[in-house]
């Protein structure tokens, strides 16, 4: 029977957003727009699409809700059990059939109202009967809001269901409230249960697994069971009975002999009377529990006699043992006796069935026939047999601690143990040493020679060769039928040699290169030492600062703004009125003059000098649009001859027009000069210059990067996308 995965059960939406998800889908992949030169067979195609789309998407949702749901019938009878119990199978089983009449009538009111349109005669009569089917569809829908909502409690609810696997070998703990349950399922598997002083702390059935015989275990704990009849328990306690009534496994029934539960020893005794046809074919165990508050043996007698006797009358399949959580004593014989009575269960059961027979068929077991008569003994080595006769194998051998930490119990008898071992395995053997020495292993040695790092085995002793002697041999002078001295170079001595002359020669001339830079600083005075000295740091610190990581994510200045003035305060500017005065008082020179100038240009407005500028040009163009005297153009003037009044005419309005567009230049123009103004040959090569420039500014006018920022129009998907055809962008 098929094991269910409750989480991978799809949400249920409600009616709501289910009605709003079916139209949405419907506005987005069908077509919206009825253009007016449709003809009524494609206008009555456009809403029969609809209507059909619509009628499939409501299919298709309701369709994958109930192949979610389990069917009851179909699934294991401790599942379908535990839904009754938890959920209430009619009510379950309405909500199911009423999902799937929704979905017959959906379909029924489709195929009507199909069957209408295709006779429809207009547009507004079409569209009438679209809007019809949606709402009627849609209202089917919204008449189902309360099994659509219970659904979705039950799915939330089956999906924090625990993973049971019915068929799989299986531990099952039940009893009264508080008698241990939960705190031996802790101790025995990786399970984490909440444990509290109170009853009815486990509401549920919770499942954890230990492994016994490299098999995995599924081991199960109930709620609490209280005494009484079927009819009076609650959901809580059923849990616990549907999985006692259904799964095959070997049951620990939990009794407190101390009474700190709540319940006497004659209470507990009756409700395992009570539950007892449940134990039917299953393995039973009863756990005296708490035995650290109230031993077995001190247990008074009338008690003792009535579990006694209530373990006769369960039968040969009922079996006893004491344990305690809080000490852990009889935990682990609790756990490997139940497993162990269960796997001889589960054997039985499968060799008294029918498909051992067809096994047993295909196995032969061969037994070896004997080849004489002669009686042949184990082969005991006589050096074992004189350690037997020494009593020396009851010793137990001493492990090496060497290069351990020294701990409590460590004892002085390790420093006798490691004596110095022999020169080789046969001495060991030596049957006339009353003591057989041990050999030091390697991490002794490695500890005696210094440590890791230090000192490395020599392999070679291990080397296994015809001669052993051949072990710490040196390199071999034949090798594969051929001299290694043929292989070696003869002038090599030689040539090491030559390279050693080099390398002297080259470091002679590498100091007497260094004598000479300090004969030259020693011809020098004090000052210019110091001076030499101060000039080397500064080119030292320049050069660590231009290498520095730190300084090329700094953009280039350009050269007319670098060492101006930041601040007021910037004292480390180099255009600065007293950084320049005192630097160029340390040349003798005088500076007044200069920096007056300076101040003057500086008082001088943006306006002033622009106005300047502009008249300076205006004076160059004015002395340009003069004519020489004598010149040819001035002779034309005079005498008009070679042109005619209009041509004269026409140049002296260009002229004059010309000079008044120079004049009137905007002031962010300024006039471009030719390529011989700004020493290049021609345009070509103001071209290529101008490039140049551009290049060099990318250092310093940043373009876009990465922290630049964008953010793009959003658009909505369901109104740009599947809509776009026939030449229309309306979106309804």
């Amino acid at each position: 029977m098929p094991v269910y995965n409750f989480k991978k059960m799809a949400p249920v939406p409600s009616a709501t957003a289910l009605v709003d998800i079916v139209l949405t889908r419907t506005q987005r992949r069908t077509p919206t727009v009825v253009h007016p030169g449709y003809k009524i067979t494609r206008i009555r195609n456009f809403y029969m699409r609809k209507i059909k789309f619509t009628q499939q998407t409501i299919a298709d949702r309701l369709t994958a809700m109930l192949a979610d749901f389990p069917r009851l019938s179909d699934i294991h009878p401790f599942y379908s059990d535990l839904c009754n119990t938890l959920y209430d199978r009619d009510h379950y089983k309405l909500a199911l059939g009423q999902i799937n009449t929704a979905k017959q009538l959906c379909d029924a009111v489709a195929r009507d109202m199909i069957r209408m349109v295709k006779y429809g005669d207009s547009l507004y009569r079409c569209k009438c009967l679209k809007r019809a089917a949606l709402g009627r569809m849609c209202t089917i829908l919204k008449r189902q809001k309360a099994s659509l909502s219970y659904l979705e409690e039950v799915r939330k609810h089956m999906s924090r269901l625990p993973a049971l696997d019915p068929n799989t070998r299986t531990l099952l703990m039940c009893g009264l409230p508080n008698v241990g349950k939960s705190s031996f399922m802790n101790k025995i598997t990786r399970a984490n249960v909440d444990v509290q002083p109170y009853a009815f702390t486990t509401k549920s059935l919770f499942v954890g697994h230990t492994d016994y015989k490299y098999l995995r275990w599924q081991v199960i704990d109930t709620p609490g069971i209280l005494d009484h009849s079927l009819e009076e328990r609650n959901t809580i306690e059923m849990q616990a009975i549907t999985a006692l009534a259904h799964l095959t496994c070997s049951v620990l029934y939990f009794m407190d002999i101390s009474e700190q539960c709540g319940f006497t020893i004659e209470q507990q005794c009756n409700l395992f009377r009570s539950i007892q046809p449940l134990f039917a074919n299953k393995q039973l165990i009863v756990v005296i529990n708490k035995i650290d508050a109230q031993p077995w043996d001190t247990l008074e007698t009338d008690r003792k006699e009535m579990i006694e006797n209530l373990i006769k009358e369960s039968g040969p399949n009922t079996s006893m043992l004491h344990m305690s959580n809080i000490t852990e004593e009889g935990v682990s014989q609790v756990k490997n006796h139940a497993c162990d009575k269960l796997l001889a269960a589960r054997v039985d059961s499968r060799v008294s069935g029918n498909k051992v027979d067809s096994v047993m068929n295909r196995l032969q077991v061969c037994y070896p026939a004997a080849r004489d008569g002669v009686t042949r003994e184990a082969f005991i080595p006589e050096s074992v047999k004189k350690e037997r006769d020494n009593g020396d194998d009851k010793k137990k051998p001493t492990k090496s601690r060497a290069g351990y930490a020294p701990t409590v119990n460590d004892d002085g008898d390790d420093e006798e143990a490691d004596e110095t071992p022999p020169e080789s395995e046969d001495d060991m053997m030596d049957g006339g040493a009353s003591t057989v020495a041990r050999k030091k292993t390697a991490r002794e040695l490695m500890w005696e020679n210094g440590g890791p790092g230090v000192w490395a085995p020599d392999y070679r002793e291990q080397y296994d060769l015809d001669d052993p002697e051949w072990r710490f041999d040196a390199i071999p002078q034949i090798l594969d039928g051929k001299n290694i001295a043929d292989y070696v170079d003869p002038d090599i001595d030689a040539k090491l040699q030559l390279l050693e002359e080099e390398e002297e020669r080259l470091q002679a001339e590498y100091t007497a290169a260094n004598m000479e830079k300090m004969d030259d600083d020693a011809s020098l005075d004090e000052m210019e030492k110091a001076q030499v000295t101060e000039i080397r740091d500064r080119v030292k610190i320049a050069r660590t600062y231009k290498e520095r990581s730190g300084g090329r994510n700094r953009p280039a200045l350009p050269r007319e703004i670098r060492g101006r003035i930041k601040d007021c305060h910037d004292d480390s500017a180099k255009l600065k009125a007293s950084a320049i005065e005192k630097r160029m008082a340390k040349v003798g020179v005088d500076a007044t003059q200069m920096l007056e100038r300076g101040r003057k240009r500086e008082r001088e407005g943006p306006r002033e000098k622009r106005r300047k500028s502009r008249l300076s040009k205006r004076g160059d163009a004015e002395m340009e649009d003069v004519p020489a005297a004598g010149s040819d153009e001035d002779e034309e003037m005079k005498d008009g001859r070679g042109l005619s009044k209009g041509a004269i005419k026409r140049q002296r309005k260009e002229r004059e027009l010309s000079v008044r567009s120079e004049r009137s230049q905007a002031r962010s123009h300024s006039r471009p000069r030719t390529p011989s103004e700004m020493g290049l040959k021609d345009d070509e090569m103001a071209s290529v210059a101008k490039k140049v420039e551009k290049k060099g500014q990318k250092r310093w006018f940043g373009g876009s990067g990465e922290g630049d920022h964008t953010k793009a129009v959003h658009l909505v998907k369901w109104m740009n996308t599947g809509k776009k055809r026939n030449g229309t962008h309306y979106c309804r």
